[in-house]
């Protein structure tokens, strides 16, 4: 499967570059009897339905013009906004949540202070660890987390 998103990242690239989209994430899976092939995308003041469907049918083509087809099966190709709570997969995602002191949720591979989850600001970030200021009950509190021990991360919505 991981063939099928490296050739889809190929040839959707250029098409980002284009229109100055960035990929924010892919994934193809299945679901049930059904396969998906999703591309989130963004830009600078978020992404419109519209773009979404330039970037669909753009890419469509592209696949359809593949001559051998390198998605064998039958797929729905989704290409949508990654959404308020984005995850944070690149360098450059939580460069500007750490600048931004952005609130995120992180699940880890393995418990560090009891625990697997956490969400709070972002207040410092290095190449091997970030540092969290989470409340714990009615208590402010910081963690720091190896990098490497992250599993997933995204922002998170404040209430």
């Amino acid at each position: 499967m991981s063939s099928v998103v490296e050739t889809v990242t190929e040839l959707v690239t250029p098409i980002l570059e284009n229109h100055q989209f960035e990929l924010v994430d892919m994934e193809f899976v299945k679901e049930g009897q059904s396969w998906y092939l999703r591309l989130f995308i963004d830009k600078e003041g978020g992404i419109t339905i519209d773009e979404c469907a330039l970037v669909s049918d753009e890419l469509s083509e592209k696949l359809d013009a593949c001559d051998p087809d390198p998605i064998q099966q039958a797929y729905y190709l989704e290409v949508s906004s990654p959404g308020a709570e984005r995850p944070l997969k690149k360098e450059s995602d939580f460069e500007k949540a750490a600048a931004n002191q952005a609130n995120i949720f992180v699940k880890l591979y393995e418990k560090i202070a009891g625990s697997k989850e956490y969400e709070g600001h972002l207040v410092n970030l290095t190449a091997t660890e970030l540092t969290l200021e989470y409340r714990d009950k009615t208590r402010q509190k910081q963690v720091v987390i190896p990098r490497a021990k992250i599993a997933k991360a995204r922002l998170a919505i404040e209430f």
